[in-house]
């Protein structure tokens, strides 16, 4: 369909943008930008959103709160920003919560140019990975903090229920020249709920066909004359499931509990200040069920216990008409207690963050300037020998610059001094061309991330394996875009382009340890060459009355260097074709049903003694709600195929791998044909 120079260092994007809907598929494309001003890092400020002007047109939509994006620094509202953000709106969120209330794995992995990919088959745990790039690049903020970690663990994806959320920034490529560089590959923050004048809230109870429960609660509240207050708490479990009676747990148990509280206040001269904190304990189990073993005969259980403790504030202050300085801070306490069969292993990680900046703004330029701080900290009581403190310092500088009524610039950049990496500088250059009805956004970033031996192989087999780490540079990223947007009557479209180019990037190699030469220990390299991805995006979305139709479509053409010399192959778990369609009926406030179909192609995968490539797959989906008064029923039919990796080849390997891991990798779906249903009662609206 399009055709790519291999080595090429700048690539294209083409996206639409502006876009709103709630069907299940097709998330709200905005581009919308936060201004300069005193409401600048307000968590909740509001300015103009393009999603109210279609739905204004579109008289089936109710009116949408107007949106101030948090995710980037500075910019200008709406259509005017270089930027391009997607927004996951409130409305979405509810209907993910019906279908998956216990966290925003199911809320991300339907978004274009998205990839939820597991990484442990043991224990279900996941990364996001945006337009191709590893998961462990994506940055997952809370109201612009890293509460989760600098580079938070796969499994923390599946710890975040999405009941306070009030909506999701997505922005793809390189980040770094915001966040440093655990946003090599983009960031998605989640943005809370906001209290209003008067108590309120909400209580979801889920129960699914394999024996899972979910309830969770939001209740928000005035506290004083400039002070308001949420907090939300949630209650999870899941029994352990051998789906396809082979002894192994293809869905792991779990126990989790969660709450947060929020607060607010305003003060008189127009300060703000918000204030988080969060705890969460999971008990999650998988590995063999009961008596039964793997192939050498031994039982293997592998599960993990978590708990989490973390604070963070967002404080700003306007100086003068036109400036505001804004204090952000967060810490994050995290501590494991892993076993894989006999080995237990028990760690603990933290992260940091210190920023303060200043940001000012003309009638025709945006600007903000700051220093920031972070720390990241690793120590294992069981191995030592990977411990490590990354300690950041930096600086950085953002400007968007209106050069006619068409075309506005960003730039923007951030230097770095790490402790074990030396000095990195990210920049990033964007453009925005509006002629008419068409929007074109261009991008060009640079970025950097710092290796931990934290890789996807290791989170899901442990460190026992593992080699000290030697040598490591850190990984680097070139990435670009050229997005188009253009809108005419009830039909949206979309197409992006994009690319990157990764060096350095860090993988594992098997190597020898005994006179057999049976191939029992892993270490980390630096793969050779350069990992090369482009892609597109093409999406439609029509309003027919209440109705939304979507269609999206993805192609990958993600390679890598084989390491045999041998030239190039495909990275692996990265289908070259993927699509979906989503038809969604919906009265507000009576009723909504939906169809989704999406589509996955085939795949290379990685040291599996089975296959070398992946059959394609479909995944189909049903779910309806009725809402009476405040309250609401939902029932939602996931995987009507009923897929299953399984029923391609066994889950379990013929011996254990190098790195200690007893299945294959995961490609597909591996928990078949699943149903839930609930209800959702809110109070006070």
């Amino acid at each position: 369909m399009f055709s790519y120079c291999a080595t090429a260092s700048l690539f294209l994007s083409l996206s639409v943008v502006g876009m709103s809907h709630a069907s299940d598929e097709s998330h709200s494309v905005n581009t919308v930008e936060q201004h300069a001003s005193a409401s600048h890092d307000e968590p909740h400020a509001d300015a103009d959103h393009h999603d109210d002007e279609h739905e204004h047109e579109h008289e089936h939509e109710e009116a949408m709160e107007t949106i101030v994006i948090q995710a980037t620094r500075s910019g200008r509202i709406a259509d005017e920003q270089p930027i391009r953000v997607e927004v996951i709106n409130r409305e979405e969120i509810e209907e993910k919560a019906a279908m998956r209330p216990g966290n925003i794995s199911m809320l991300v992995a339907e978004t274009g140019g998205v990839r939820l990919q597991t990484t442990s088959p043991a224990l279900g745990s996941a990364n996001i990975r945006l337009q191709g790039l590893y998961g462990r690049y994506t940055q997952l903020l809370a109201d612009g903090l890293p509460l989760y970690g600098n580079q938070a663990a796969s499994i923390g994806l599946l710890q975040v229920p999405p009941t306070d959320l009030s909506r999701v920034e997505i922005i793809k490529g390189s980040a770094s020249s915001l966040y440093g560089g655990s946003a090599l590959g983009g960031v998605i923050n989640l943005v809370s709920r906001r209290p209003g004048d008067e108590l309120s809230g909400e209580v979801l109870v889920n129960a699914t066909t394999r024996n899972g429960q979910d309830v969770t609660t939001y209740i928000e509240s005035p506290l004083g004359e400039n002070l308001k207050g949420s907090v939300t708490a949630g209650a999870h479990y899941q029994d352990e499931q051998d789906i396809d009676g082979d002894g192994w747990i293809d869905l792991a148990g779990y126990e989790r509990y969660t709450v947060r509280p929020r607060l607010f206040w305003e003060g008189e001269a127009g300060q703000t200040l918000y204030v988080t904190s969060g705890f969460m304990t999971e008990d999650r189990t998988g590995g063999t069920l009961g008596d039964n073993t793997v192939a050498d005969g031994t039982t293997f259980e592998q599960s993990q216990d978590s708990e989490r403790l973390d604070g963070g504030l967002v404080f700003t202050m306007p100086l003068l008409d036109t400036l505001t300085m804004t204090t952000r801070g967060s810490a994050m306490v995290q501590d494991h207690v892993h076993v894989y069969g006999t080995d237990i292993e028990e760690d603990t990680h933290e992260s940091y963050l210190f920023e303060n900046s200043i940001a000012g703004y003309t009638d025709n330029s945006d600007w903000v300037v700051g220093l920031a701080y972070q720390s990241e900290v690793f120590a294992s009581d069981t191995f030592p020998e990977f411990d490590y403190s990354y300690d950041v310092p930096g600086a950085f500088a953002q400007l968007d610059y209106e050069l006619t009524d068409q075309i506005t610039t960003s730039y923007s950049a951030r230097i770095d001094d790490h402790s074990e990496y030396g000095t990195q500088f990210s920049p990033r250059v964007s453009v925005l061309y509006r002629p008419n009805e068409l929007t074109i956004r261009g991008s060009y970033g640079q970025g950097y991330f710092a290796p931990t031996p934290f890789v996807e192989e290791i989170e899901a087999a442990g460190l026992s394996r593992l080699a000290p780490i030697e040598d490591l540079k850190e990984e680097r990223a070139k990435t670009a875009s050229l997005d188009f947007t253009y809108r005419f009557d009830d039909v949206e479209t979309s197409l992006t382009l994009f690319g990157s180019n990764v060096d350095n990037v860090t993988t594992l190699e098997s190597f020898s340890t005994n006179n057999s030469g049976t191939l029992d220990a892993v270490r980390l390299v630096n793969a050779s060459g350069e990992s090369q991805i482009r892609g597109s995006e093409v999406l439609l979305r029509y309003y027919l009355g209440d109705i939304k139709l979507t269609a999206s479509y993805l192609y990958l053409d993600a390679t890598e260097e084989s390491p045999e010399g041998t030239g190039r192959r495909d990275i692996a778990l990265t289908p070259e074709h993927s699509g979906g369609f989503v038809a969604m009926w919906e009265q507000h406030g009576n009723f909504r049903a939906g169809f989704e179909a999406y589509y996955t192609g085939t795949q290379r995968v990685n040291d599996n003694p089975y296959i070398d490539e992946t059959n394609p797959y479909w995944h189909l989906g049903l779910m309806g709600e009725i809402t009476v008064g405040s309250v609401s029923w939902f029932i939602n039919l996931e995987n009507l195929l009923d897929v299953k990796q399984t029923d391609e080849h066994p889950m379990l390997l013929p011996s254990r791998a190098p790195s200690g891991q007893w299945t294959t990798d995961i490609w597909s779906r591996n928990d078949g044909f699943i149903a839930n249903a609930g209800v959702r009662i809110k109070f006070g609206h």
